[in-house]
C-alpha cells in the first residue's frame, strides 16, 4: 500500500522549548489515521507542521510525493491542492454564506463560472447531509455539528486525495459526535480518501481509525491498529485506553475482537 504521508526525525519547537522531538509516522493511502495524545502533546502542532503553517527544525515531511521542505513554491502549491483541512471549531468565514465558503477553495484555485461554483458547492454541502435551505445561511446561524459538516465540505471542495482532520468531533453532542464518526466513514469509502486525524475523542479511535498513533513526551509511544495499541505498557496510554472512561470501550472492543 502506497505511504501518503511520511514523517522522519521531525523535531518542532517553540523558543527553548521542543514539542515535537524525533517523530516519525507513515502514513498509507486509504486508511483513517488518528493521532491522540494528552493536552499540549503537540497533536496539533505536528498537523500544522505537516500542511506547512509552522517551520521545521529537523527531519523531513514527504507528502504526496513530494519532500516538502525542499521544495518550490509552486511544488508546494501543486501538493495543497490535492489535500483538505479541517480546522478545529471549523474555522469558517464569519462574513461569508454556507456555500460561499465552500466556494472559497474553488475560487482561489480554480476560474470557473459563477453557475459551476454554484453547482459543485452544491454537490458538496448535500454530501456532507447540509440542505439547500440552509446555503445561504451565515455561520452565526449554524449548529457546532452543521458548521462542523460546513468545514468538511469545504475540505472536500478540490476533490482531495487526502483530509487533514483536527479534533473534528470537539464540542460536539455525543449523538453529532457519532453521526459525524459515520459521515467521515462513509466518505472516505465513497469517495477513497485518506484521513489524517487529531481527535482526543475515545469513542472516535474506537469506531473510525484503521491506525492509531499515541503522542507522549514529544514522542510517539506507540503506534497501530487499536489491538496493539490496548496492548501498549506505556503510562499515558495505559491511564487514556484503560482508564475511567477507556476501559469500558477497551473492554467492548477486546470482546469484539475475539
Amino acid at each position: 500500500m502506497e505511504t501518503l504521508i511520511s514523517v522522519r526525525d521531525l523535531v518542532v519547537g517553540f523558543g527553548r522549548r521542543t514539542v515535537l522531538d524525533g517523530v516519525s509516522v507513515d502514513v498509507r493511502q486509504g486508511e483513517i489515521f488518528g493521532f491522540v495524545g494528552g493536552s499540549g502533546s503537540g497533536k496539533s502542532v505536528l498537523l500544522r507542521t505537516i500542511i506547512g503553517l509552522l517551520p521545521v527544525r529537523e527531519g523531513t515531511i514527504e507528502v504526496l510525493g513530494t519532500e516538502l521542505s525542499h521544495a518550490s513554491e509552486q511544488a508546494r502549491q501543486a501538493i495543497q491542492r490535492r489535500w483538505g483541512v479541517l480546522f478545529q471549531q471549523g474555522a469558517l468565514f464569519s462574513s461569508l454564506t454556507v456555500i460561499q465558503n465552500v466556494q472559497f477553495p474553488l475560487r482561489e484555485f480554480l476560474d470557473l463560472s459563477p453557475d459551476l461554483l454554484d453547482e459543485i458547492a452544491r454537490v458538496k454541502l448535500e454530501m456532507v447531509g447540509i440542505k439547500a435551505d440552509d446555503h445561504n445561511k451565515l455561520p452565526s446561524e449554524l449548529s457546532g455539528g452543521m458548521t462542523k459538516r460546513v468545514a468538511l465540505a469545504r475540505s472536500l471542495a478540490m476533490d482531495p486525495e487526502l483530509v487533514f482532520l483536527d479534533e473534528p468531533t470537539s464540542g460536539l453532542d455525543p449523538i453529532s459526535a457519532g453521526d459525524f464518526d459515520e459521515l467521515i466513514k462513509t466518505l472516505q469509502k465513497t469517495l477513497g480518501l485518506t484521513v489524517f486525524m487529531i481527535t482526543h475523542d475515545l469513542e472516535t479511535l474506537h469506531a473510525v481509525c484503521d491506525r492509531i498513533g499515541v503522542l507522549a513526551g514529544g514522542k510517539i509511544v506507540a503506534c497501530g491498529p487499536m489491538e496493539t495499541i490496548l496492548k501498549s505498557t506505556h503510562p499515558w496510554a495505559v491511564s487514556y485506553f484503560h482508564g475511567r472512561r477507556g476501559g469500558a470501550l477497551a473492554a467492548r472492543h477486546l470482546t469484539k475482537a475475539e
